[in-house]
């Protein structure tokens, strides 16, 4: 079994991530969907071995990827921010590139709003956002086998 806390749309919010160090530090993986990657270098700088950085639209430094396919266990997770597969009007797009990469799970963030649903078999997981001034949210994902299963949860005060 393997676990994966999934944040996104941090945007400056730095204390937010801090606060999640803890939750971090027993995750197998962390991932960081963008905008801005930029704050996930404080988390990489602690967690180097296991931390992945993706690229956002509001990214102007770029420190991470634009796409992740990730393998854990019997499970592949793709991984983007989201903007370039149009999440704001629907997620066909994504799913779709998921499918293509042969990945049961997809994840990523740009709308600042935490969803969990299955379109055409494969599981879409929006951690929320960590910016200031919204319910700040993430996802704390779980492999076992070929078993996803994820949880939204609210940032501890």
């Amino acid at each position: 079994m393997k676990t994966i806390t999934v944040v996104s749309d941090s945007h400056g919010n730095t204390a937010a991530l801090e606060k999640l160090f803890p939750i971090f530090d027993e995750s197998n993986y962390v991932i960081h969907l963008g905008d801005t990657s930029a704050d996930g270098q404080a988390v990489r700088r602690v967690f180097p071995e296991k931390t992945y950085l993706l690229n956002g639209n509001c990214d102007f430094v770029r420190t991470g990827e634009s796409e992740l396919v990730l393998s854990v266990e019997d499970v592949k997770i793709f991984a983007c921010h989201g903007d370039r597969y149009g999440v704001k009007s629907g997620y066909d797009r994504i799913a779709y590139k998921a499918m293509e990469e042969g990945c049961k799970v997809a994840l990523f963030g740009h709308t600042h709003e935490a969803i969990e649903k299955t379109v055409g078999g494969v599981m879409l997981f929006n951690p929320g956002t960590l910016r200031r001034y919204a319910v700040n949210t993430y996802l704390y994902l779980v492999i076992n086998g070929d078993r996803a299963t994820g949880k939204i949860c609210r940032l501890p005060d």
